[in-house]
């Protein structure tokens, strides 16, 4: 059994407390080294053939854009349709350029083939984390979480 074909249940069903603990400790380990703003969402089914449009589209619906330094990220994972990708705002997009997504996405992807969904979005969100600290460094006289930090469950 793949790992995917286990979380058929409800959006509850994804992740054990212990997971989500996890994933919402990566994504406050991420933003303690800077200012930009890591999200997640989870859902069973991708309504878009390219997990990147409906990336781009959670990501305006969680109203992601409205960060100060548009430096926030979004890592999307449809489960049932074992689709992912992660989008990241203007200000974040031109400093790393399209091939720091697809890596990023790659490194999830190895996790997620050995059947570590878990870990394999904390991959991600270390590696957007790193990116996001070498470009918009924490000021603690500055900074100020923009959007929360919990796991945000689609349909």
């Amino acid at each position: 059994m793949g790992i995917f074909s286990r979380f058929f249940g409800r959006k509850e069903d994804f992740f054990t407390d212990e997971q989500k603990a996890q994933l919402v400790q990566a994504i406050q380990s991420a933003e303690r080294r800077t200012s930009g703003e890591v999200r997640v969402f989870i859902e069973s089914r991708c309504s878009y053939l390219d997990a990147v449009d409906r990336a781009r589209e959670v990501f305006t619906e969680l109203e992601m854009q409205q960060t100060d330094l548009r430096n926030a990220t979004l890592v999307y994972v449809a489960v049932k349709d074992r689709q992912a990708a992660v989008f990241g705002d203007a200000g974040i997009h031109e400093k790393v350029g399209a091939a720091y997504w697809e890596q990023t996405i790659a490194g999830m992807l190895q996790e997620f083939r050995s059947e570590h969904l878990a870990d394999g979005i904390c991959v991600g969100i270390t590696r957007l984390g790193e990116a996001l600290q070498s470009y918009f460094p924490y000021d603690s006289d500055t900074d100020k979480n923009e959007l929360p930090d919990d796991i945000v469950f689609g349909k």
